[in-house]
């Protein structure tokens, strides 16, 4: 005699995996690739025959069972651990925007049900709610687009939600880039001159002078040594770089903290001739800490003996000076205007970077050979120094046409 099928209460044939709960609901089980079993549930038949399709498909396609439960936020513990060639300040820079923006909200979704849409979605909110800039963006979504790139080959996924989105993203939004401003040599005079002159303001001279007349990045700067230079031959060797951790969790350590990394590329890792001014500002601050008595107490990953310090006799960081520039630009301005309302020359806002794309612009406006200022600021690919090389120029281009138009009225 047949064995009579199951049924539910509706008397309709339920299939093979299929039954019906004591509250109506209905429930699907089966056998995953590891021969563990799983279940789906659903109010309705009909919806659970579609789960059964989808479970169906994916089994066909040899996609992962244990997906279904997998976040966002689990398969970045995975890349975490298997991720290599990233210098550690970028690999902790990501891992505190993804613990940021990112763990607290899609983090916690499944990497199944995240659609493009919500990629975009997400990605909108972002720009339009948090108010992050483009670049912000940009880095957050390198660590979901290689997330998902991994889900994808480890066939959690079919494909990659985050394909393109960035790229919509920047066209619909048309997110403004600012472009870092040089200081203009009226400008760079008016600050160094001020920083000279001003007691208040004279302990910071020899380190902004260094990067106006180095063009070295704040944490070579910070990083310097007093091994690292020649003062006898005038030549600043640049071996590394100092990186400032500012409140990230990362282990043991928490908070605040340094590391010193190597340079940004081999490129980085160079000798730069100092001029003359520069080496005047390091025999200043030489001459500072000898009557301070001022002596490093620093040591930071072996590394000791560095040149800049605070008060404290500790290594000097980005925030620190960044902060001492705002203070500077707003006294100094406070200080022409004082003396003349009319002031024709005053600071503009700058960070410390503005100073190495200074250093820059003085070398373009002096006709140094591209390759020497590729060699000066450790440009790893010619490209990013001739798209600097050629907006100077063309900065001076227009200005020398000014003249030249101005020349012809005359005539």
């Amino acid at each position: 005699m047949a064995k009579e099928k199951r049924k539910d209460k509706t008397r309709v044939v339920l299939r093979t995996g299929e039954l019906q709960r004591t509250d109506g609901s209905y429930q699907f089980t089966w056998m995953d690739e590891n021969k563990k079993r799983r279940y789906v549930y659903s109010r309705n038949l009909d919806d659970l025959r579609e789960k059964e399709k989808q479970i169906a498909k994916d089994k066909s396609d040899g996609i992962k069972t244990e997906a279904r439960y997998t976040t966002v936020n689990d398969l970045f513990e995975l890349w975490k651990v298997l991720k290599r060639g990233l210098k550690n300040n970028t690999f902790e820079n990501y891992k505190y925007m993804y613990g940021t923006f990112v763990r607290q909200n899609i983090g916690e979704k499944r990497v199944t049900v995240l659609r493009k849409s919500d990629i975009k979605r997400y990605y909108n909110y972002l720009a339009d709610e948090r108010h992050l800039k483009a670049a912000t963006i940009d880095s957050i979504h390198t660590v979901l687009h290689q997330i998902f790139d991994m889900a994808v080959d480890d066939d959690y996924i079919r494909n990659n939600p985050t394909n393109n989105v960035l790229r919509e993203l920047k066209q619909s939004h048309v997110f403004q880039t600012e472009k870092r401003r040089a200081l203009t040599r009226p400008e760079q005079e008016l600050f160094l001159t001020y920083l000279k002159s001003t007691p208040s303001a004279q302990h910071w001279y020899p380190v902004f002078a260094v990067m106006v007349g180095s063009g070295l990045r704040v944490g070579e700067v910070t990083g310097l040594r007093w091994c690292d230079i020649d003062l006898e031959e005038g030549v600043i060797d640049v071996n590394h770089t100092l990186v400032y951790y500012d409140h990230r969790t990362d282990e043991s350590k928490q908070g605040c903290y340094f590391n010193v990394n190597t340079t940004k590329t081999p490129a980085s890792n160079r000798q730069v001739p100092m001029l003359d001014f520069v080496k005047e500002a390091f025999l200043m601050e030489k001459e500072k800490q000898e009557l301070h008595n001022l002596h490093c107490e620093a040591t930071i990953d072996g590394y000791s003996d560095f040149i800049f310090i605070n008060r404290f006799g500790q290594a000097q960081n980005q925030a620190t000076l960044n902060k001492a520039i705002r203070r500077i630009i707003r006294d100094c301005n406070d200080e022409q205007l004082l003396n003349d309302e009319n002031a024709t020359v005053l600071l503009p806002h700058f960070s410390c970077h503005s100073l190495r794309h200074t250093f820059t612009t003085r070398m373009c406006e002096a006709g140094v050979n591209v390759k020497v200022i590729q060699d000066a600021l450790g440009h790893k690919d010619i490209s990013t120094t001739l798209n600097i090389y050629t907006d100077v120029t063309k900065e001076l281009k227009r200005a020398e046409f000014e003249g030249l138009d101005s020349y012809f009225k005359n005539e």
